[in-house]
């Protein structure tokens, strides 16, 4: 039987010239590096919410919204000399303050904080500042730690609070709503009058200056956030 020839011609496999090879690897590079970055984001995102909701514990829901206090929220800009951005601890507690700089409202005292950006001339700031009429700044998130309570920078929230004279004692508008700024906080992150100290009890620093000097009026000050609490819970 006679063979049928075919009409078969033999193929070359073609190499790919190093220009194709070094875009095939560029190629697979770019696609290696998006789905790392994608991991990556996708990491970080769990990991923040496991941080917002297991260590951090701040509270969110309707009737911590509703005595949520009138806050003008004024954030930092971040820089290394008032707003770090390093995330805190667990809060477990609430520092009160005073400014130390009579009759100076809540706007500048916000915005001496913000200068030291470019002054660079010490590292201070606070989360709040409630000033002389009873505003209430906010000039970090409080999930953020602020250069206010030294050793306890990363576990606490700072209250700022403006005052009249040399005495350190706030007048009746600023006093009301540093109760209830207090109160707030407390509720927000699951604690008690116990757990509000002052920058003091820290330190040793006379601050907050009226309090400090003052035991009944610092005991009656817990009377009133525990009150306010109690009335808000």
């Amino acid at each position: 039987m006679q063979k049928r020839k075919g009409n078969y011609r033999s193929q070359r496999i073609r190499k790919p010239t190093p220009n194709e090879e070094a875009k095939k690897y560029i190629k697979m590079g770019l696609i290696v590096l998006a789905v790392v970055t994608v991991i990556a984001g996708t990491v970080k995102l769990v990991q923040s919410n496991v941080f917002r909701s297991k260590e951090y514990t701040e509270k969110t829901g309707d009737k911590i919204d509703q005595s949520r206090p009138d806050i003008d929220v004024q954030l930092l800009t971040v820089n290394s000399y008032s707003r770090p951005g390093t995330e805190t601890n667990r809060i477990t507690g609430i520092v009160i303050h005073y400014t130390a700089n009579p009759e100076a409202s809540a706007q500048a005292n916000r915005d001496y904080f913000e200068g030291l950006k470019d002054t660079r001339t010490t590292q201070a700031s606070s989360h709040f500042i409630v000033g002389l009429d009873g505003e209430i700044i906010q000039c970090i998130p409080t999930w953020e730690i602020a250069y206010a309570s030294n050793s306890r920078n990363n576990d606490t929230v700072s209250i700022e609070c403006c005052h009249p004279d040399e005495t350190g004692e706030f007048n009746g508008k600023t006093y009301e709503s540093v109760v209830e700024l207090t109160a707030w906080l407390c509720l927000k992150f699951d604690l008690d009058e116990k757990d509000v100290i002052r920058h003091y009890d820290v330190s040793g620093k006379n601050c907050p200056k009226h309090f400090v000097e003052n035991e009944d009026a610092w005991d009656q000050f817990h009377k009133d956030v525990k009150k306010q609490l109690k009335k808000i819970k």
